[in-house]
């Protein structure tokens, strides 16, 4: 299916109101085996509208689903089905990080930060207030789930004492000492997650009880293993990088390096979503048929916070789009090229599944990269395949010192040769991506070079459990008014919950996607 972009300058959408069993791993690494990586093109059923193509044609949560290369599962089981995110608490992660060097006299502060329903760039935006200083000054090395309980370190480039007396609810700081040494994103070693997954059924919605949701967890995940390797999936990049029910940002980075900032804004603001309240789709709709942002403002939910920000700036400057585009925190700005970066791994990753071509062992005119004992990859010491290496490749690869990868585009992307580089031109030209040189002129730090991420990647720690019972409050409104049409979870059914450990920069959604094979909207 050709890639066709959403369009929000057409016609503004309609309104939507829309028993205690284990199983554990210790962590290991060695040998991997592998079989086969043929990928099993199974959809969701679910076609909930979420938004509308140039044609004004709605999109359901498949097709969202294939537009964002998220194409079928690595092993055609049934699933467990279920909800994630019931509870803030349900989903919960823990960065794996070593503290920065403590020194009495270091400059800056060094905090651990837990955070409960709080998305990372509002909190730094919130601290950064309560501290006095510019959101520029605080350092962390990832941005975590929003709708969880999350723990990461934060160097603050503020006095101690003034960390001491922020006080921000849904937050704890545990002071660590001062450093001199900052932190970058990735610089943590991986992230442990620890995700119960409610209201397990079968595919006809009958609940199923735990013992046959666990059974069902490790059937899958031997069926990866036979085919990826010990305890591998698919290092596919997963829905929340591209807005997830509202995959907004790989459009509005297209809108950004086509130098049409306007449409970025517009995208932004006013492309609807699934499952929006009412004030939101209200908000979206106003805009895209008024495009007046002082009558837009006036109606902005409270949380909708980089919305209004945009609007203030367009409240005074109402045609400086530039101006408007950097009104969002910089990090945001280069999630949406980043977005759109992933948006071709992801394609270019499931092309190669339904070929039937190998996701572990490299094929001849592959690129492979040295892997770290953290899982990350050396992308500097990339190496072509070649006949004369193939078999020194292959057998690294299975012991996991080398990994197959694919591209993230850029300015300067090293790309396959042979097959495998015929496959990954074919992704650019379904993603609309071939002829695009990445320069973002208006805004020369949004300008990305490209890079490589490996096509699998290992889990560890891994155990399975039956979770104890929901407590009676907390639970989400979706919980509360029962499944939908279309849906698959039951209230009946059992809630497990899964610990494992990732490599920074993976996605705990598009592991529990192999184990539950469940709509888009559930993750």
């Amino acid at each position: 299916m050709r890639w066709t972009r959403w369009s929000t300058r057409i016609t503004s959408p309609d309104i939507q109101i829309s028993t205690s069993q284990n199983y554990s791993s210790a962590s290991r690494r060695g040998p991997r085996r592998t079989r086969s990586s043929r990928i099993f093109a199974q959809r969701s059923e679910r076609s909930s509208p979420v938004s509308r193509t140039e044609d004004g044609d709605k999109l359901s949560l498949s097709e969202i689903e294939e537009k964002l290369g998220l194409r079928g599962w690595v092993y055609p089981a049934a699933g467990i089905g279920g909800l994630l995110k019931v509870r803030v608490e349900d989903f919960r992660v823990e960065e794996v990080a070593r503290v920065p060097a403590l020194d009495a006299r270091g400059r800056f502060t060094v905090v651990r930060a837990t955070l409960t329903n709080w998305e990372t760039n509002r909190y730094l935006r919130r601290l950064a207030g309560a501290c006095r200083i510019n959101r520029n000054r605080i350092y962390c090395s990832g941005l975590k789930d929003k709708r969880a309980v999350t723990t990461q370190i934060l160097v603050i480039d503020a006095p101690q004492k003034k960390v001491e007396a922020v006080d921000i609810p849904d937050s704890e700081l545990e002071i660590l000492g001062r450093t001199h040494q900052k932190v970058g994103m990735s610089d943590h070693d991986g992230n442990r997650f620890t995700i119960t997954v409610r209201g397990c059924c079968d595919e006809n919605g009958e609940p199923l009880e735990a013992k046959d949701a666990i059974a069902r967890v490790l059937q899958i995940r031997e069926g990866m293993a036979e085919r990826l390797g010990e305890d591998a999936f698919p290092n596919w990049i997963g829905p929340q990088r591209f807005g997830a029910t509202r995959p907004v940002t790989p459009e509005v980075g297209r809108a950004v390096i086509a130098d049409d900032f306007e449409q970025a804004v517009d995208l932004y603001l006013g492309m609807p979503g699934e499952n929006m309240t009412k004030d939101v789709a209200e908000f979206r709709a106003k805009w895209l048929k008024s495009k007046d942002a002082e009558a837009t403002l006036e109606i902005a939910p409270k949380h909708l916070g980089y919305e209004k920000s945009i609007l203030e700036v367009l409240r005074h400057r109402p045609d400086d789009w530039v101006k408007a585009f950097r009104a969002l925190p910089p990090s945001l700005q280069l999630l949406m090229i980043h977005s759109l970066q992933s948006l071709a791994f992801n394609h270019a990753l499931a092309n190669r599944l339904e070929a039937g071509i190998d996701l572990i062992e490299p094929e001849i005119g592959d690129l492979v990269a040295p892997v770290h004992d953290n899982g990350r990859i050396e992308v500097a010491k990339m190496a072509l395949v070649s006949a004369t290496n193939l078999e020194r490749c292959r057998r690294n690869c299975r012991l996991g010192r080398l990994a197959v990868t694919g591209p993230l585009p850029g300015r300067e992307t090293a790309f396959a040769q042979g097959e495998v580089g015929a496959l990954e031109l074919k992704d650019l030209e379904q993603t609309d991506l071939a002829n695009v040189d990445w320069r973002v002129r208006r805004i020369p730090r949004l300008t990305t070079s490209g890079t490589r991420r490996p096509l699998t990647v290992s889990f560890r720690s891994f155990s399975v459990e039956q979770a104890p019972a929901m407590p009676e409050d907390g639970s989400s409104t979706r919980w509360e008014a029962g499944p939908n049409s279309g849906d698959r979870w039951h209230q009946n059914g059992a809630d497990l919950r899964l610990r494992f450990t990732l490599p920074p920069g993976t996605y705990a959604t598009v592991l529990m996607r192999e184990f539950m094979h469940s709509p888009l909207d559930h993750y």
